[in-house]
């Protein structure tokens, strides 16, 4: 009996001691998560570039914006004033935001927009992320200037599972128009026709020596020869894919949308726009001064677009300077793939795996198919010519399935949803095409015009959903970069052609499948993606080619409330926007 006494006392004391270091780590995991507290004024800023200067729409005067840091756990609270003369909204692209949907940003479908002179605070956790994500304006095109990064590092006392980096540097690629880019939306809206093209990229706002007035404000990334470096590449360009490399330096790349990777190596990486990538570098090449460069990737066969290469300058410390010295080192300039190179794009995404093995949502509740592309509208009786500039005097549309988003304009999704205010949306969004044909192929002209609608998709807490993401050849075929809100997904496949169900399963990868926000559906062909639908709300799912989404090629997911209370989506802030 003393036998069984003392194993019990042993065993209960392992017990208690094993209770109290998880609940201590818990505690002390708490009490390391820190509130970070920021302003961003919106406002109009000059800005030159190109030669000449533009009065662009900013966040406290900076272009790109500020770089937020933050660690996993931590809560961020954001104050947005807004100083200049368009309604503005802000997305923090990726964040999970579980159960505060209303933080979550896009115009017209978590909020009503912040009016000139009105502020609007947001306040969200960072919960199980860490790396790279970003954050952006999410009404009209304001993107193109308002936009910066959000770094999430690990919890404090943790690690990358990686070798730490000597130094972290934000890349942001993106795009400048010498206009204003809010006027370059309207004039297409009002034409019909498709946006003028840009006239640069960007890396941190720069585009670099081989533009116009340019070549002094050339972005210089340092490096040091034996040192591992950490790149945080985000595509903040508005509507153009792109390729991305330095010369003669091969990238590990070992993260994507704020999720780690299995390691792989590359000399070359692809992003649509909304997504990152995080690149390990060596210096391990003579020192000497590198392009970092980014160009097009062009995937619509005949649709314009913006030829032009945007660079920086990787320059190692030990490198001989050229101002001190009169010397003119050219930098070493890199090769790029082709601007239609699919099949280095192909290559390129299928190497992402997960680390290790993954839950992947098995016994699927919701198996939907959606189809993704562009149309044509047939001019309205009562507009003139001038008013239908696409292609034989019609308009450009776009759609999932057939049904060509319009947002509301006197409350947003989420408020309707919440507080039941009828003849905002409906929830018929159809689970697949309204008519089956040769997604790929020859389409017949009766299909271009798609239906407008304001129609969301009602999914139970919980359910296990996946998604086939099917690319049509409506006008043209293109790569289109679908993002989720609110959510993370696996993509558990992709391919080119028309999905079939019959043999295409058979390419399902269950085991490792990336976790991504934002995925690039092949041009031509079909992406599958699964998630639990685990976060209440209304969540946006759109094109994140923003002349796509003007378009209406969006729906939104109703993610009803859970059981419990924390399954349940938050009260609404007491400043939330009215409209």
């Amino acid at each position: 009996m003393e036998f069984f006494n003392s194993r019990f006392a042993n065993s209960f004391g392992f017990f208690l001691g094993l209770v109290l270091l998880i609940a201590s780590n818990a505690l002390l995991s708490f009490a390391n998560a820190k509130a970070h507290h920021h302003d961003f004024v919106i406002q109009a800023t000059p800005v030159k570039r190109l030669c000449k200067t533009h009065n662009t729409i900013t966040v406290n005067g900076m272009y790109p914006g500020p770089t937020l840091e933050v660690n996993n756990g931590d809560t961020l609270v954001v104050k947005v004033t807004n100083k200049a003369r368009y309604n503005v909204t802000i997305h923090w692209h990726g964040v999970r935001q579980m159960r505060t949907a209303w933080a979550d940003g896009p115009e017209f479908v978590t909020q009503c927009p912040i009016r000139p002179g009105m502020s609007y605070t947001y306040r969200f956790t960072i919960q199980g992320q860490e790396g790279t994500l970003w954050w952006h304006a999410h009404s009209s095109w304001l993107r193109a200037t308002v936009y910066g990064a959000l770094i999430i590092h690990p919890k404090e006392g943790s690690s990358y599972p990686f070798p730490k980096p000597k130094r972290e540097t934000p890349i942001l690629l993106g795009e400048w128009w010498d206009a204003n880019p809010i006027d370059v939306v309207r004039q297409a809206t009002r034409t019909g026709a498709a946006p003028n093209i840009s006239d640069a990229y960007t890396i941190n706002g720069q585009p670099g020596d081989l533009y116009n007035c340019s070549s002094q404000d050339t972005v210089v990334v340092p490096i040091d020869s034996g040192e591992t470096n950490l790149l945080r590449v985000i595509n903040a360009g508005l509507n153009q894919p792109l390729f991305f490399t330095i010369a003669n330096h091969q990238f590990t790349v070992v993260g994507a949308d704020a999720s780690y990777l299995k390691p792989f190596t590359t000399s070359v990486i692809m992003l649509g726009p909304g997504q990152t990538t995080d690149v390990l570098i060596k210096g391990d090449q003579p020192p000497s001064r590198y392009y970092l460069a980014a160009r097009a990737y062009a995937s619509a066969p005949s649709a314009p677009f913006d030829n032009t290469t945007t660079t920086a300058i990787l320059e190692y410390k030990s490198a001989p300077c050229p101002a001190k010295k009169g010397l003119s080192i050219r930098p070493v300039m890199p090769q790029l793939p082709a601007f239609n190179d699919t099949a280095t794009v192909t290559a390129f995404t299928k190497k992402f795996r997960s680390p290790q093995k993954v839950e992947v949502p098995t016994d699927i509740d919701e198996s939907l198919f959606f189809t993704v592309g562009l149309g044509l509208n047939n001019c309205p009786r009562n507009f003139g010519s001038s008013r239908c500039q696409g292609p034989n005097g019609t308009r450009f549309t776009a759609s999932m399935n057939n049904v060509s988003f319009v947002l509301p304009s006197n409350f947003s999704l989420l408020q309707a949803h919440h507080h039941g205010i009828p003849g905002v949306f409906t929830t018929d969004f159809p689970a697949n095409p309204p008519f089956k044909f040769d997604y790929t192929g020859n389409v017949s002209r009766s299909l271009w015009q798609p239906v407008p609608g304001t129609k969301l998709y009602k999914l139970e807490y919980g359910s296990r959903v996946q998604i086939v993401l099917q690319d049509t050849s409506i006008f043209t075929p293109e790569n289109h970069p679908i993002h989720i809100h609110g959510y993370d997904f696996y993509i558990i496949a992709e391919g080119f052609g028309n999905f079939n169900p019959k043999t295409d399963t058979s390419k399902f990868n269950l085991v490792d499948p990336p976790l991504r926000n934002t995925v690039g559906v092949p041009v031509g062909g079909w992406a599958v993606i699964r998630f639990v639908a685990d976060n209440p709300g209304v969540w946006l799912m759109h094109c994140h080619l923003d002349v796509h989404i003007t378009w209406g090629l969006a729906m939104a997911f109703l993610v009803e409330n859970g059981v419990t209370e924390l399954e349940k989506l938050e009260a609404p802030p007491l400043d939330y926007p009215v409209c």
